[in-house]
């Protein structure tokens, strides 16, 4: 049986350690791919199709590299993400897990996870499994992946 392929995309290292970290406790089958950017995440899912995308919302539209900023920063460059995988009829569950409570619109109206899982709902019924909030001192989070993962058939709790 393939291994499962899982795109971690995330631009922060602490985080993504963390995060690839719990995954390897969990399941020797996955098979972990990493982005750090918009365009990144855009050009693995184009190369190889994961069959699970863990999205951080809050992306550089490039890699940032030494001596370089990585481009506009995207406060919700995850959903670019999304948009554009859904303009090439690309289908792959994702889960958004983002180390923020809320998020700023443009006009500086602040949007609540609560509502920010309803809006990416209701525009990515087909793509958007959930979303998480991510906080490296507390692990709740570890909770809230473990179960969408054992709802999306990723992992079991017997597996370790």
């Amino acid at each position: 049986m393939p291994k499962l392929q899982i795109l971690l995309v995330e631009d922060e290292d602490p985080k993504r350690t963390h995060i690839e970290r719990f995954l390897s406790q969990w399941s020797s089958e996955i098979e972990l791919q990493l982005a750090k950017s918009v365009n990144s995440a855009l050009d693995s899912i184009d190369d190889s199709r994961p069959d699970l995308l863990l999205l951080d919302m809050s992306l550089p539209t490039f890699d940032i590299g030494d001596g370089e900023s990585g481009g506009r920063p995207q406060g919700f460059g995850g959903i670019e993400v999304l948009r554009q995988i859904t303009m090439a009829d690309i289908v792959c569950p994702t889960v958004v897990i983002t180390g923020y409570e809320a998020f700023l619109r443009e006009a500086g109206k602040p949007v609540e996870l609560s509502q920010l899982r309803e809006e990416l709902q209701a525009e990515f019924p087909d793509l958007f499994r959930g979303i998480l909030h991510y906080n490296s001192t507390i692990d709740g989070w570890k909770i809230d992946l473990l179960r969408t993962l054992e709802e999306l058939g990723v992992v079991s709790r017997r597996q370790s």
